[in-house]
């Protein structure tokens, strides 16, 4: 929690994490999914009840509570059914950051019920997974509802985003951790950047395209 509040007063105009679903049904945020414990067995967040937790993952809603709903909110959905639990919890938390809301998958087919709840809806993947091509990739994608794509920086080039706007689709990119990979993303005019550095990333964005509007 004390990572997604620096990262605001940095200046970053979005948070992301992986969401798990508990045992009784409440998504939280964490990277790994499994809980380490000293003396016995590592237990996956999904076989636990909320209350047996470690303080340290928060859930959906305490996110909101602490840190308001000013900003976009990318969630990878680690648990196949978590995608509608995940929109129920914001929609009853904090309706005005739902259309700020971006669910990502690795598979399209996936998010597809979760279309017209307000929430975005984004497919990670790699360029090489894309066998039928980008451009039909694109044209899929804009077919089914899906918004965005997300794809690692070392896919990307100026002609891939542009493929990719020609469909009306938002090209996001991740694992951008060194200024000339940040400064080259922003220059190419993909969408969303993911970066572990907030200040190096917030430091090139304002150089390069300059302060972000308010959000909200």
């Amino acid at each position: 929690m004390a990572g997604f509040e620096l990262a605001l007063k940095l200046g970053a105009t979005g948070l992301e994490s992986d969401v798990w679903v508990t045992a009784d049904g409440t998504p939280v945020l964490d990277h790994d999914g499994v809980v380490k414990r000293s003396l016995a067995r590592s237990r996956p967040i999904g076989e636990m009840r909320r209350t047996e937790l470690p303080s340290h993952i928060p859930t959906i809603a305490e996110l909101i509570e602490r840190c308001g709903s000013g900003y976009h909110l990318s969630l990878d959905l680690k648990d196949a059914a978590s995608g509608q639990t995940v929109v129920d919890v914001i929609r009853d938390s904090a309706p005005e950051l739902l259309e700020r809301v971006w669910l990502c998958g690795s598979h399209w087919e996936a998010l597809v019920p979760l279309r017209g709840q307000g929430a975005k809806l984004v497919e990670s993947t790699r360029l090489s997974r894309i066998k039928e091509g980008p451009e039909r990739r694109a044209a899929t994608l804009r077919e089914n509802g899906i918004d965005a794509i997300n794809m690692h920086h070392s896919d990307w080039n100026g002609g891939m985003v542009a493929l990719f706007h020609r469909f009306d689709r938002a090209a996001f990119g991740w694992d951008m951790q060194e200024p000339h990979i940040l400064q080259g993303a922003l220059r190419m005019g993909l969408d969303g950047v993911y970066s572990d550095w907030v200040d190096r990333m917030m430091e090139i964005y304002i150089a390069e395209i300059g302060q972000p509007p308010p959000i909200g």
